[in-house]
């Protein structure tokens, strides 16, 4: 078993024991807010600041559809404390775990990489206090690694994860929001954006890799990165959006969804000589599209996806 996969299956692993566990545990995890993650991560930030994500916190609550989306769904009139906008448009930080979240930004760095509270510390620890990053041991790291997935972190590296947590608020299926209650968002003017698709979204403003050996540059994917991200992108996109078709029988709500399959699918239909390709198509679950990322992981499906991708000039 790859050390890749073995995240997967944890990060998966993790998910089911939390909606399994009671609802104070469930809750333990919280969100401590980008400035916890500036502390080590500035250039990550300083990118984060130039974005949308960052910026919608000011502006978002003031437009007229804003404004009809609160009276669609119901609740508090305030967006940064109505529980259905709060969950994709501000992270909900917490000075502790009982300490009342709290809007403290607009989507951030945990909004993708998990509430960081239990992670944290071993995102952080290379092998004792007084051990840096670059004396890390090759064992530690693998630990550490996986340890932090347990503990509920999503790696840059786990870019299939990433996708799902992108497509469930710009594909509106948020899955701890009710079917009915999403169709009136769209209903009152809420986006939905069949269009959305992850590498576009993913490598444009918002993009941060910065890795070693130079951690001081932003670094674009190679073309066989950009295959497999678009893949891994297109497989998260049908699994949402299949799952979100069953949300609600709202027609405007279905067309949406299924425009979102119906373009998954075709970005797939280009691999689908690749067996697991071919059983998503069959059946789009979390547990095939998974087998599928396991499958071309590190495969350059260039020849085969390159001429779907994206232009780069279209990056947002």
């Amino acid at each position: 078993m790859s050390l890749r996969f073995a995240v997967f299956v944890l990060v998966a692993f993790v998910s089911v024991a939390i909606a399994g566990v009671g609802a104070n545990q469930a809750q333990a995890a919280f969100l401590q807010g980008p400035e916890k993650c500036q502390e080590c991560h500035e250039a990550e930030f300083k990118v984060w600041e130039g974005t949308k994500h960052f910026s919608s916190f000011r502006e978002v609550h003031k437009s007229d559809k804003a404004k009809d989306v609160l009276a669609a769904v119901g609740g508090e009139k305030n967006m940064k404390k109505n529980d259905v906008c709060t969950q994709c448009h501000y992270s909900m930080v917490q000075k502790d775990a009982g300490a009342e979240a709290k809007a403290d930004g607009g989507a951030s760095c945990e909004s993708c990489h998990g509430a960081s509270s239990d992670w944290f510390p071993i995102h952080n620890d290379f092998g004792g206090k007084d051990v840096k990053r670059d004396d890390e041991t090759p064992e530690h790291k693998a630990a550490r690694i996986q340890e932090a997935a347990a503990a509920g972190m999503v790696w840059p590296s786990l870019r299939y994860d990433i996708a799902l947590n992108c497509m469930s608020c710009h594909g509106l299926d948020r899955p701890s929001v009710d079917g009915d209650t999403l169709a009136k968002m769209l209903g009152a003017g809420h986006p939905l954006k069949p269009e959305f698709e992850f590498v576009m979204y993913s490598q444009g403003t918002v993009r941060h890799r910065f890795f070693p050996p130079d951690v001081t540059v932003n670094k674009e994917m190679t073309p066989a990165e950009l295959a497999e991200a678009y893949i891994q992108g297109a497989a998260a996109k049908l699994v949402t959006a299949a799952a979100a078709l069953a949300k609600s029988s709202d027609p405007k709500y279905q067309e949406g969804q299924q425009a979102r399959i119906d373009q998954a699918k075709a970005s797939l239909a280009a691999i689908q000589d690749i067996p697991q390709a071919a059983a998503l198509l069959a059946d789009p679950s979390d547990a095939n599209a998974r087998a599928l990322v396991e499958a071309i992981a590190g495969q350059d499906l260039s020849a085969k996806v390159g001429g779907m991708l994206p232009a780069s000039g279209s990056y947002k």
